[in-house]
């Protein structure tokens, strides 16, 4: 017995020795999930297929999570959500959740039964932002989408929609039409590179075609107003848009870049356009080339009017690598990236 305690022991001393080693030859190897997760994330063997049906059998449903190291807006959605007690326990009671890595090189199984990587499983998800969470029903159905990062009063409507099985009611943007506001300003914000009515957004024009969706009671759209509408660079690219902002539940003619005449509300509904403030990007010729779903600070906001003025999207379809090699080109120019401004 003491012999087997002893190496046991040794052996013990030789994995930490090894750890060590390994830790000390690639101090920057990325974490498997990106970033670090909450405790009660599921430690999934990425068999999708497995995952749901389990989740089933404990009457909840599944949401995946995809992060990527350095993403603030990841850190903000573990930090400042995943901190709030009634996030944590609804999450408990009603979902699974799994981190995947946008980067990630594990293994995954998806629903049709192939295998891939968390890299490829992004991919072949259409995932453009991190945060991006899925939540699946019992059959894997993607119910409903949250693109970047939301912030803890629309957390929740999330949360409460999924696991409520709203979505056989009504869509999330009606969900939330119908909840208290978040605390705002009250206003819909005018800007002086503003199109005027009448809305008549058709092409082919001179210049792409920048929709901004926003409400009234909506305190992201009063923190881009205040802070990203103001930014010097923000306003040079402006510049090579045409930028029309209508209000998502808004009574407003609007002629569509296709032709087609509707309200600003039902032109928003066709978009499904589910969260305040969104910018849907169009070419000159009036086709949707990008779009961003939830507020992003302004280095990503001017990321993703450089991607679209440019047509970053022709060469590079996946706007996290713009982003990536934009920053190190303006870092190598001398010119300060701050991710988080």
């Amino acid at each position: 017995m003491k012999a087997m305690k002893f190496f046991s022991l040794l052996l013990m001393c030789c994995l930490s020795v090894h750890a060590l080693a390994a830790d000390s030859a690639a101090p920057s190897a990325p974490s498997p999930h990106a970033i670090d997760i909450p405790p009660w994330f599921k430690e999934s063997f990425l068999d999708l297929r497995a995952d749901i049906k389990e989740a089933t059998a404990e009457k909840k449903r599944t949401m995946l999570y995809f992060g990527q190291d350095g993403c603030p807006y990841c850190i903000q959605l573990m930090r400042v959500n995943f901190s709030q007690k009634d996030i944590v326990a609804t999450m408990h009671q009603n979902f699974e959740a799994i981190a995947l890595n946008i980067w990630g090189d594990r293994e995954t199984v998806w629903l049709d039964g192939k295998a891939r990587t968390e890299k490829e499983l992004a991919s072949f998800l259409r995932v453009q932002f991190t945060p991006t969470l899925l939540f699946l029903d019992e059959t894997g159905n993607v119910v409903l989408r949250v693109n970047g990062y939301y912030s803890p009063f629309k957390f929740r409507a999330a949360l409460d929609y999924v696991s409520g099985k709203q979505e056989k009611q009504t869509s999330f943007t009606e969900y939330l039409k119908s909840r208290p506001g978040e605390p705002a300003s009250g206003i819909l914000h005018d800007q002086p590179f503003f199109m005027g009515m009448p809305y008549n957004l058709k092409r082919p024009a001179a210049k792409p075609l920048m929709v901004i969706f926003e409400q009234k009671d909506c305190a992201a759209c009063d923190e881009m107003h205040a802070h990203a509408f103001k930014n010097t660079e923000t306003l040079a690219l402006l510049k090579q848009f045409d930028v029309v902002r209508l209000s998502l539940f808004g009574k407003s003619p609007v002629i569509t870049p296709d032709g087609k005449k509707m309200t600003e509300a039902e032109w928003g509904s066709a978009l499904k356009v589910a969260y305040t403030p969104s910018v849907v990007f169009f070419d000159k010729q009036g086709k949707e080339v990008f779009r961003v779903d939830a507020y992003l600070k302004t280095f990503h906001l001017n990321s993703s009017l450089d991607y679209v003025a440019s047509k970053g999207y022709q060469s590079q379809p996946n706007f996290q690598r713009f982003i990536e090699a934009r920053a190190e080109k303006l870092r190598k120019a001398g010119i300060r990236v701050d991710i988080w401004e």
